[in-house]
């Protein structure tokens, strides 16, 4: 019984004192910065800060977590994608396509977003201070 146990914690404790890893898949980040293109992609905690991502296709994207902070995402369609808990702290967002993405959590302070498509999208929890929203239905409140 000392054996099973001794067994279990000595393969269990590297993966306890193991640090927060990346989970992105580094070959999707690479795709998306070379062509633009990254239908369902895992950029999950990917740092994508200050990139250039005019018009990419981030359609079904699992964008949790991910640092997307001063990047541009003008026309960029992230329709159905995961961003919950990323920073888009002061993103450019004009005319981007956020249909049914989830964007709880989201830290959308300081950011540009004019004329988004937001039809569908979740942004529960989401933080807009001092972020400029122009012709983009978002509302804030209650129930």
């Amino acid at each position: 019984m000392k054996l099973i146990a001794l067994t279990t914690v000595s393969l269990a404790l590297p993966l306890l004192l193991a640090g927060p890893g990346r989970a992105e898949n580094p070959a999707h980040v690479q795709q998306l910065l070379e062509t633009n293109l990254c239908y369902a992609c895992d950029l999950s905690g990917a740092d994508l800060s200050q990139a250039h991502l005019i018009g990419a296709d981030l359609r079904m994207a699992n964008l949790e977590g991910a640092n997307l902070s001063e990047s541009n995402l003008e026309g960029a369609d992230l329709t159905g994608a995961t961003l919950e808990g990323a920073n888009l702290n002061s993103a450019f967002l004009t005319n981007a396509i956020l249909e049914n993405a989830n964007l709880n959590e989201v830290d959308l302070s300081q950011a540009d977003i004019f004329h988004a498509v937001v039809t569908g999208a979740s942004f529960e929890g989401a933080d807009l201070s001092q972020a400029q929203i122009v012709g983009t239905p978002i509302s804030i409140g209650g129930d």
